[in-house]
Protein backbone atom coordinates (compact mmCIF):
# COMPACT_ATOMS: atom_id res chain seq x y z
CA UNK A 1 0.00 0.00 0.00
CA UNK A 2 0.76 3.33 -1.18
CA UNK A 3 1.53 5.53 2.42
CA UNK A 4 1.18 9.52 1.51
CA UNK A 5 3.72 10.12 4.70
CA UNK A 6 6.26 7.11 5.43
CA UNK A 7 5.35 4.17 7.91
CA UNK A 8 7.46 5.88 11.06
CA UNK A 9 6.34 9.15 10.50
CA UNK A 10 2.57 7.75 10.69
CA UNK A 11 3.49 5.94 13.85
CA UNK A 12 4.83 9.36 15.41
CA UNK A 13 1.79 10.88 14.18
CA UNK A 14 -0.17 8.73 16.03
CA UNK A 15 1.62 8.81 19.47
CA UNK A 16 1.95 12.16 19.15
CA UNK A 17 -2.03 12.64 18.74
CA UNK A 18 -2.52 9.89 21.64
CA UNK A 19 0.01 11.77 23.91
CA UNK A 20 -1.54 15.08 23.78
CA UNK A 21 -4.67 13.63 24.72
CA UNK A 22 -3.68 10.39 27.44
CA UNK A 23 -0.65 9.63 29.14
CA UNK A 24 1.03 7.11 27.32
CA UNK A 25 3.41 4.28 29.17
CA UNK A 26 6.26 2.40 27.59
CA UNK A 27 4.22 -0.82 26.71
CA UNK A 28 1.68 1.80 25.39
CA UNK A 29 4.35 2.58 23.27
CA UNK A 30 5.64 -0.87 22.63
CA UNK A 31 2.30 -1.87 21.72
CA UNK A 32 1.30 0.43 18.89
CA UNK A 33 4.97 -0.22 17.28
CA UNK A 34 4.16 -3.81 17.38
CA UNK A 35 0.23 -3.21 15.99
CA UNK A 36 1.72 -1.11 13.54
CA UNK A 37 2.07 -3.42 10.25
CA UNK A 38 -1.29 -5.66 11.55
CA UNK A 39 -3.67 -2.67 10.93
CA UNK A 40 -1.66 -1.40 7.76
CA UNK A 41 -2.22 -5.02 6.31
CA UNK A 42 -6.11 -4.76 7.30
CA UNK A 43 -6.39 -1.29 5.86
CA UNK A 44 -4.46 -2.08 2.83
CA UNK A 45 -7.21 -5.01 2.03
CA UNK A 46 -10.31 -3.13 3.34
CA UNK A 47 -9.18 -0.06 0.99
CA UNK A 48 -7.90 -2.17 -1.89
CA UNK A 49 -11.77 -3.60 -1.97
CA UNK A 50 -13.19 0.48 -2.35
CA UNK A 51 -13.68 2.18 -5.74
CA UNK A 52 -13.73 5.30 -4.34
CA UNK A 53 -10.89 6.84 -6.34
CA UNK A 54 -9.24 9.04 -3.15
CA UNK A 55 -8.45 5.09 -1.61
CA UNK A 56 -6.51 4.10 -4.76
CA UNK A 57 -3.18 6.02 -6.45
CA UNK A 58 -1.63 4.39 -9.84
CA UNK A 59 -3.41 1.49 -9.37
CA UNK A 60 -2.42 0.51 -5.91
CA UNK A 61 -4.01 1.10 -2.71
CA UNK A 62 -3.44 4.24 -1.03
CA UNK A 63 -3.57 5.65 2.64
CA UNK A 64 -3.30 9.44 3.66
CA UNK A 65 -4.07 10.01 7.39
CA UNK A 66 -4.87 13.45 6.37
CA UNK A 67 -8.15 12.06 4.58
CA UNK A 68 -10.44 11.98 7.66
CA UNK A 69 -12.19 9.23 6.44
CA UNK A 70 -9.06 6.52 5.64
CA UNK A 71 -8.14 7.79 9.31
CA UNK A 72 -11.19 7.07 10.57
CA UNK A 73 -10.88 3.38 9.14
CA UNK A 74 -7.71 3.02 9.98
CA UNK A 75 -8.06 4.56 14.21
CA UNK A 76 -10.56 1.66 14.33
CA UNK A 77 -8.78 -1.14 13.02
CA UNK A 78 -5.83 0.44 15.18
CA UNK A 79 -8.36 0.13 18.35
CA UNK A 80 -9.40 -3.35 17.49
CA UNK A 81 -6.42 -5.17 16.81
CA UNK A 82 -5.01 -3.68 20.12
CA UNK A 83 -7.74 -4.92 21.94
CA UNK A 84 -7.24 -8.37 20.39
CA UNK A 85 -4.01 -8.88 22.00
CA UNK A 86 -2.21 -10.36 24.53
CA UNK A 87 -1.06 -6.84 26.00
CA UNK A 88 -1.89 -6.51 29.93
CA UNK A 89 -3.58 -3.06 29.73
CA UNK A 90 -4.97 -3.70 26.25
CA UNK A 91 -8.49 -2.17 27.18
CA UNK A 92 -7.11 1.14 28.28
CA UNK A 93 -4.68 1.78 25.33
CA UNK A 94 -7.68 0.99 23.03
CA UNK A 95 -9.65 3.13 24.86
CA UNK A 96 -8.03 5.65 24.07
CA UNK A 97 -7.78 5.06 20.57
CA UNK A 98 -11.00 4.67 20.55
CA UNK A 99 -11.62 8.04 22.20
CA UNK A 100 -8.63 9.78 20.23
CA UNK A 101 -10.96 8.50 16.95
CA UNK A 102 -14.53 10.15 18.85
CA UNK A 103 -12.85 13.32 19.26
CA UNK A 104 -10.85 13.45 15.75
CA UNK A 105 -13.41 12.57 13.43
CA UNK A 106 -16.74 12.56 15.40
CA UNK A 107 -16.84 8.81 15.31
CA UNK A 108 -18.47 6.50 18.30
CA UNK A 109 -17.15 3.58 16.65
CA UNK A 110 -16.10 1.06 20.07
CA UNK A 111 -13.25 -1.05 19.26
CA UNK A 112 -15.51 -4.58 20.45
CA UNK A 113 -17.68 -4.15 17.78
CA UNK A 114 -16.70 -6.63 14.71
CA UNK A 115 -16.85 -4.33 11.62
CA UNK A 116 -16.29 -6.91 8.31
CA UNK A 117 -12.79 -6.48 6.77
CA UNK A 118 -14.27 -4.53 3.81
CA UNK A 119 -16.14 -1.61 4.71
CA UNK A 120 -17.07 1.53 3.90
CA UNK A 121 -17.21 5.50 5.28
CA UNK A 122 -16.37 8.52 3.73
CA UNK A 123 -17.84 10.86 5.92
CA UNK A 124 -18.05 9.46 9.44
CA UNK A 125 -19.25 12.32 11.32
CA UNK A 126 -21.87 11.87 14.10
CA UNK A 127 -22.20 7.96 13.26
CA UNK A 128 -22.92 5.75 15.88
CA UNK A 129 -21.85 1.64 15.66
CA UNK A 130 -23.22 -0.77 18.04
CA UNK A 131 -22.60 -4.46 18.07
CA UNK A 132 -24.37 -5.24 15.24
CA UNK A 133 -23.30 -7.84 13.11
CA UNK A 134 -21.97 -6.77 9.58
CA UNK A 135 -21.88 -8.08 6.41
CA UNK A 136 -18.88 -7.77 4.14
CA UNK A 137 -19.04 -4.16 2.04
CA UNK A 138 -21.02 -2.72 4.84
CA UNK A 139 -21.07 0.98 4.24
CA UNK A 140 -22.55 4.10 6.00
CA UNK A 141 -22.09 7.69 5.92
CA UNK A 142 -22.67 10.77 8.22
CA UNK A 143 -25.05 10.66 11.60
CA UNK A 144 -25.75 7.19 11.37
CA UNK A 145 -27.16 5.08 14.00
CA UNK A 146 -26.77 1.10 14.09
CA UNK A 147 -28.26 0.25 17.45
CA UNK A 148 -30.13 -1.95 19.60
CA UNK A 149 -33.99 -2.00 20.93
CA UNK A 150 -34.71 -3.65 24.10
CA UNK A 151 -30.93 -5.23 24.05
CA UNK A 152 -31.27 -6.77 20.77
CA UNK A 153 -28.89 -5.78 17.75
CA UNK A 154 -29.48 -5.35 13.99
CA UNK A 155 -28.06 -8.35 11.71
CA UNK A 156 -27.04 -6.90 8.61
CA UNK A 157 -26.11 -8.74 5.24
CA UNK A 158 -23.18 -8.35 2.91
CA UNK A 159 -23.86 -4.59 0.77
CA UNK A 160 -26.04 -2.57 3.12
CA UNK A 161 -25.70 0.97 2.59
CA UNK A 162 -26.77 3.34 5.01
CA UNK A 163 -27.48 7.00 4.07
CA UNK A 164 -26.85 10.14 6.00
CA UNK A 165 -29.23 10.57 8.69
CA UNK A 166 -30.56 6.87 8.87
CA UNK A 167 -30.65 4.53 11.91
CA UNK A 168 -31.06 0.92 12.45
CA UNK A 169 -32.78 -0.24 15.56
CA UNK A 170 -33.53 -3.83 17.15
CA UNK A 171 -34.58 -6.54 15.93
CA UNK A 172 -33.89 -6.30 12.34
CA UNK A 173 -33.10 -8.81 9.76
CA UNK A 174 -31.15 -7.08 6.60
CA UNK A 175 -30.36 -8.91 3.78
CA UNK A 176 -28.07 -8.46 1.55
CA UNK A 177 -27.56 -5.74 -1.50
CA UNK A 178 -30.26 -3.29 0.72
CA UNK A 179 -29.73 0.44 0.48
CA UNK A 180 -31.51 2.26 3.64
CA UNK A 181 -32.23 5.83 2.25
CA UNK A 182 -30.76 8.97 3.99
CA UNK A 183 -33.15 9.73 6.74
CA UNK A 184 -34.79 6.68 7.01
CA UNK A 185 -35.84 4.90 10.66
CA UNK A 186 -36.13 1.18 10.66
CA UNK A 187 -36.76 0.11 14.23
CA UNK A 188 -37.72 -3.94 14.64
CA UNK A 189 -38.43 -4.83 10.68
CA UNK A 190 -36.80 -7.08 8.49
CA UNK A 191 -35.66 -6.20 4.83
CA UNK A 192 -35.43 -8.61 2.38
CA UNK A 193 -32.39 -9.07 -0.06
CA UNK A 194 -32.30 -6.44 -2.87
CA UNK A 195 -34.32 -3.74 -1.78
CA UNK A 196 -34.16 -0.06 -0.95
CA UNK A 197 -35.93 1.13 2.01
CA UNK A 198 -37.44 4.61 2.97
CA UNK A 199 -39.41 6.56 5.71
CA UNK A 200 -40.08 6.30 9.04
CA UNK A 201 -40.72 3.60 11.59
CA UNK A 202 -44.01 2.21 11.71
CA UNK A 203 -44.65 3.48 8.13
CA UNK A 204 -41.38 2.38 6.13
CA UNK A 205 -41.40 1.87 2.55
CA UNK A 206 -39.83 -1.24 0.49
CA UNK A 207 -39.23 -1.25 -3.16
CA UNK A 208 -37.33 -4.06 -4.70
CA UNK A 209 -34.28 -3.46 -6.41
CA UNK A 210 -32.93 -5.63 -9.54
CA UNK A 211 -30.22 -8.24 -8.84
CA UNK A 212 -27.35 -7.55 -9.01
CA UNK A 213 -25.65 -10.50 -11.05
Amino acid sequence: MQLEIPKHDLLELLKKQLGNFFPLSKSDHLVLEESMSIVLDRAEYCFSKTTNRYYSKNGSPYFNPFHSGQYSIFLYYFSNTVYKTNYERKNLLADKIYYLNKAMNSLDLFYEVELPKVFFTDHAVGSVLARATYGEYFSFSQNCTVGNNKGVYPVLGENVVVGPGSMILGKCSIGSHVIVAANSFVKDTDIPSYSLVFGQHPNVVIRARTEIK
